[in-house]
């Protein structure tokens, strides 16, 4: 490989954001101490903390939600079928970021990296249990066409066996994925580079 072709290499991903990012230090005590144990957790800051740094309480408001959606103990799904469904969404919509990252979780949580990268490219031909399935179709519907979705659909979880509070928990991950995708597109988030290469 020539020189200018790894130069170009080493310069992809160069932004955290396309909006200005505040310095760490500049930031309140609490957004400043809770970038120090990501940092001790992950050995970095992810770049969509840093960009939504740029209005603290809009950062403290999305980590409320991530949190209370994707790792509660008391949700009905499972932590890895809330990150398939973050893949899923996040392929439908061509997010880099959302990919990128939560392919990682998906790696991490399954110990499965060809899982994780053929989710990111056709789910449809994944090997998955039915529930898994179920809940993905159903995904891949509320977001490429919302419109559609109706009674029938629901009834399809429901036959399977999913209870009312379980609809619903499917229906606020993928809504709350579709909305993360958006506001990564709107305001430029580019994935960290370190997830690229975790779990692998």
């Amino acid at each position: 490989m020539s020189s200018a072709s790894e130069k170009k290499l080493k310069n992809q991903l160069v932004q955290v954001s396309g909006l200005p990012v505040p310095k760490v230090e500049k930031l309140p005590e609490d957004l400043k101490k809770y970038f120090r144990v990501c940092e001790e957790k992950l050995g970095f800051i992810p770049n969509v903390l840093r960009a939504f740094s740029l209005i603290p309480e809009k950062l403290r408001t999305f980590n409320i939600k991530y949190n209370e959606l994707m790792l509660s103990e008391d949700s009905p799904l499972s932590r890895l079928e809330k990150e398939m469904i973050a893949v899923v969404v996040s392929s439908y919509n061509h997010c880099v970021y959302c990919i990128t990252s939560h392919s990682q979780s998906v790696r991490e949580l399954s110990g499965d990296p060809i899982l994780a990268d053929i989710l990111v490219t056709n789910y449809r031909v994944a090997q998955l249990s039915a529930r898994q399935r179920v809940i993905l179709d159903y995904a891949w519907k509320m977001t490429s066409i919302p419109q559609e979705v109706c009674e029938v659909d629901r009834q399809v979880l429901s036959d399977f066996g999913f209870k009312a509070e379980e609809i619903f928990e499917i229906n606020d991950v993928i809504a709350y994925f579709n909305y993360t995708n958006r506001m990564t597109h709107g305001i430029g988030i580019e994935p960290n580079k370190e997830y690229f290469g975790m779990n692998r």
